[in-house]
């Protein structure tokens, strides 16, 4: 082995280390000397000194902040200065504030608090020092701070606190210390907003039962009040027993707890909205941070020592610093809660989702079936696209024509119980999605999901093949019988070339394709919105104490109708809008001179089949061929796009990372090439097991452990 010896990359390996430790020295220097530098510069300069020149080099500010803690060590003078800055901080500055505003949601509103994010993004607001929560925005005046700050263990900024007060107590102290008077106060203001939002009318509507019992936001402020009384007052006599004061706050904030996420349960079964969301976010976050305080406080009563709490301050330090550089990041905001917001939404998508996962044989063939209707009927849809595009009407005319075209189509199929292929990925994204959600890394677990991917495809596979098995030769017949009747063929070969080029895999169709794909997924969202919404308002229940309808219909007619709109209102909702996705991207492509359009596998087969019948079948096999590979190509992009977007959005509601990715898709493989047929039909083992209790029990064959999803 022959050793190479390069003094330049040595050099540049070593150097930085000398230049941290020379700014690291004369920052000591300065402390210890010039003692006309207030506190606050000190720590900017402090902080300056730290901070890596790249925020994500987090090992530079690990070993500066390291070095500078020995330091601090052997120069005791320097470390006095310091550490009678860092109390003045906490004597000179209003702390309140950093406790009961710094990363919690205000009272404001979802839209009130995304205005003024962007206003003061635009035009930062004043900062005052008299607030040691403006200080932290002067002190770490970089906006990815929080980077760095957060990389760094939590054991070295313990260490640096440590070194910086020594084993500084506070037994012999009889008057409430201001840092501590602060932080009661602070607790205090904190126990009434969680009152205050725990009453929140938006909570009692969802759940009723808190106007009838006690309510626990209403206890855990008195426990509270009364624990500061005495908290002041032990502090003062240290013969003052806090008693059981404590354990009874536990008990009150772990009912709060337990109210909160039963409003959460029931929220995603009656509906959510942007305001419920973000009170319910908002109630979580303060009573984490009463939970956070009441730490301190307890750790402070044990010991009366202040290097006891460095532990939890730490916690509380860096999650301050993170709220402080991104207080006004819109991103951060409306990720949170919009993130909330759509896992609501995609819960009911996700339980619509099963339903397109087909496990029996007679489910598999019930799909197929229902995507042959739904075939038949784009057959149809694609006539009647061909026909208005034939007339030459006006631009927007025609498109509003389109859109009608589609959306009433889609409807139809929806409401006669039909199927269009593309359609499926949205909703069973998010059945996977929640089904990833419950795994726990374990083998079998990711069995039981490659179970549901399997199933997944085949029964995609079937609505496919039910869709494209109608539409083509449906669209044939039709045209036989427009010529049989009228002695015309239904188009004539010019736009049978037309329509055969579009599908041509060259002529932009996989790009279209993409685009009919995230009309897809929105058409999901929409669906999911509706569905939303119809739990929210109480459609259905609003719907079924109508007078007129029962007097008109008779009262168990209306009463089918308010269930069929609470069980198909966002189906019908999202298809309908589908249409008008579909026909509104070719408009704006029209209206902006783009080359915009949709292409979608239902609609692209039926127009194969229309032009295969202008020419008599006499269409060439390489052009039938090329035409084909388009087909298949439009189908895969409309599957994979709808599909990603839809996995995307449902794994991100729910916070959600794959880490087994890899384990899972090599199961996934070795099921294709051991199984390929599973992938396609259903084996009859599946059927026998699942046929006792009718709920897709699975067969070991099937790679699955008895549940259907």
């Amino acid at each position: 082995m022959v050793f190479s010896w390069n003094p330049l990359k040595l050099f540049r390996r070593i150097s930085p280390g000398l230049a941290r430790k020379k700014r690291l020295e004369a920052l000591l220097t300065r402390i210890a000397t010039d003692l006309a530098t207030d506190h606050v510069s000190l720590w900017i300069a402090l902080i300056n000194a730290v901070r890596p020149s790249r925020a994500h080099r987090t090992d530079d500010a690990i070993a500066a902040l390291s070095e500078f803690t020995q330091m601090l060590a052997d120069a005791p003078d320097s470390r006095r200065v310091l550490r009678a800055a860092l109390l003045k901080l906490f004597t000179d500055h209003k702390q309140t504030s950093l406790y009961v505003t710094s990363g919690l949601l205000p009272s404001t509103g979802f839209f009130s608090e995304t205005a003024r994010r962007i206003t003061h993004r635009l035009l930062p607001e004043v900062v005052s020092r008299t607030y040691l929560k403006d200080l932290l925005t002067v002190i770490f005046h970089r906006k990815d701070d929080e980077i760095w700050v957060e990389a760094v263990p939590d054991e070295v900024w313990v260490g640096f606190f440590h070194a910086l007060l020594g084993d500084e107590t506070s037994r012999d102290e009889k008057t409430l210390p201001i840092a501590l008077s602060e932080m009661l106060e602070a607790l205090r203001i904190l126990s009434y907003h969680v009152s205050a939002i725990g009453l929140d009318p938006e909570l009692v509507r969802v759940d009723p039962q808190l106007e009838e019992v006690e309510s626990p936001f209403l206890a855990q402020n008195t426990e509270i009040v009364a624990y500061l009384e005495t908290y002041r007052a032990w502090w003062s006599n240290p013969e003052v027993t806090l008693g059981d004061k404590e354990a009874h706050i536990d008990v009150m904030l772990d009912q709060c707890r337990e109210v909160l996420q039963r409003e959460r349960r029931r929220a995603s079964r009656l509906g959510t909205s942007l305001a419920l969301t973000f009170t319910l976010e908002r109630l979580r976050q303060h009573l984490e941070r009463t939970r956070g305080l009441l730490g301190l406080l307890h750790e402070l009563h044990q010991t009366r020592t202040v290097v006891s709490l460095l532990p939890q301050a730490v916690t509380l330090f860096k999650q301050t610093v993170r709220a402080e550089c991104r207080k006004n990041r819109l991103s951060d905001y409306w990720s949170t809660n919009v993130g909330l917001l759509s896992l609501r939404m995609t819960e009911s998508a996700s339980k619509r989702g099963e339903k397109f996962i087909t496990t029996t044989r007679r489910e598999y063939f019930g799909m197929l079936g229902s995507a042959a209707l739904g075939g038949f009927i784009i057959a149809f849809m694609s006539a009647f696209k061909i026909v208005l595009s034939s007339l030459h009407l006006a631009p927007l005319t025609e498109a509003l024509c389109f859109c009608l075209n589609y959306g009433i189509g889609f409807a139809l199929i929806h409401f006669l119980g039909g199927t269009v292929a593309t359609k499926q990925p949205a909703m069973t994204a998010n059945a996977i999605a929640a089904s990833i959600g419950e795994i726990r890394g374990k083998t079998r677990d990711l069995e039981n999901l490659a179970t549901v991917v399997v199933r997944t495809f085949r029964s995609q596979f079937a609505a496919i093949i039910g869709n494209l098995g109608l539409s083509i030769p449906v669209a044939i017949l039709f045209s036989f019988a427009f010529q049989h009747f009228t002695g015309h063929y239904f188009i004539d070969t010019a736009k049978a070339d037309r329509l055969l080029a579009d599908a041509h895999p060259l002529s932009g169709a996989p790009f279209f394709a993409a685009v009919a794909g995230v009309c897809l997924f929105l058409a999901g969202l929409i669906a999911a919105y509706y569905d939303n919404l119809t739990a929210y308002n109480r459609i259905p229940e609003r719907l079924a104490q109508l007078r007129w309808p029962k007097r008109l219909f008779g009262e168990a007619r209306a009463k089918r109708f308010a269930t069929y709109i609470e069980n198909n209102l966002g189906a019908l909702a999202g298809n309908f809008f589908f249409g008008f996705l579909l026909g509104g991207a070719t408009a704006l492509g029209v209206l902006f001179g783009l080359p915009l359009d949709i292409r979608h596998i239902a609609f692209s087969s039926a127009y194969v089949g229309y032009a295969a019948a202008a020419y008599d079948f006499a269409v060439p096999i390489n052009v039938l061929g090329v035409t084909a590979i388009g087909i298949a190509l439009i189908g895969l992009v409309n599957l994979l796009v709808s599909f990603s977007l839809a996995l995307y959005v449902a794994m991100r509601s729910r916070s959600i990372t794959f880490a087994q990715g890899r384990i899972f898709s090599t199961l996934v493989l070795r099921r294709f090439f051991n199984r390929p047929l599973d992938f396609i039909f259903p084996p009859r083992s599946v059927e026998v097991s699942a046929a006792p209790n009718g709920n897709g029990g699975v067969h070991p064959s099937d790679g699955g452990n008895g549940h259907s999803n």
